[in-house]
């Protein structure tokens, strides 16, 4: 590869990263936290590429040195980057959907009830939006039962697989690379016919004792209501 083409594609990754710092994009791939990261890189990279090439012209300009030739050594793999920069530029691959918790267990956060954190109840009204990851925790292992007899409101994409049709959401710890599913499952067949990775507000009522480690911490959900909602712009839970 050319020096003149290492240079362009070093431009060409710096506005890609600049690109979906500030079109909110970047929330397919990493935390919100992480935002200053995107665009510090990405800004770093443009003026990386853009001044080599400036430099690369004033060399130019000058009469080549005696002894020197042009032999040049050859980057094949370099080409490689630029298969992220299209796919930013010109794909923009969507978040993780259905098949990322097909492929996935199902499981629940259970950091705060190792360390032997309690539970704290619920707040006041009649219907409580929730999480789903902190729904599926609490259905899983609050001894409690702070959710029993509450009716919840969840937001998620409908999944369809072999546990029938399910309400899930991809939980992410740094980055993209790292999610896990947390899922709730719909008996009753209220979402059955809705196409897979459509996004709904479901409301009900837990199904007790129905969250355990052989159906990967999946509780069962009595639907009251639902209604399909637009794609959130952060996909993703933390």
């Amino acid at each position: 590869m050319r020096r003149e083409t290492q240079n362009v594609l070093l431009v060409l990754l710096g506005g890609a990263l600049l690109k979906i710092g500030i079109n909110g994009d970047y929330l397919r791939y990493v935390r919100p936290a992480h935002q200053p990261w995107v665009l510090l890189g990405g800004g770093v990279m443009l003026a990386l590429g853009a001044l080599a090439i400036v430099r690369d012209i004033r060399a130019a300009r000058r009469p080549a040195a005696e002894g020197h030739g042009d032999h040049q050594h050859r980057a094949r793999s370099a080409w490689l980057l630029m298969v992220p920069v299209l796919a930013v530029l010109l794909v923009a691959p969507p978040a993780l959907g259905s098949d990322s918790v097909e492929r996935t267990q199902s499981r629940s956060a259970q950091g705060a009830v190792a360390r032997g954190s309690a539970f704290p109840p619920l707040p006041p009204g009649e219907v409580v939006p929730l999480p789903i990851s902190d729904f599926v925790t609490r259905a899983g292992w609050d001894r409690g039962g702070s959710l029993n007899g509450r009716t919840v409101a969840l937001r998620g994409f409908v999944v369809h697989g072999d546990r029938g049709t399910l309400l899930a959401r991809l939980t992410i710890g740094c980055c993209a690379a790292d999610a896990y599913p947390v899922t709730v499952r719909l008996p009753g067949g209220a979402a059955d016919a809705l196409p897979a990775d459509t996004w709904v507000e479901v409301t009900g009522e837990v199904v007790p004792d129905t969250a355990r480690r052989d159906n990967g911490y999946t509780p069962d959900l009595t639907v009251a209501a639902l209604r399909e909602v637009p794609a959130p712009e952060d996909p993703y839970e933390y």
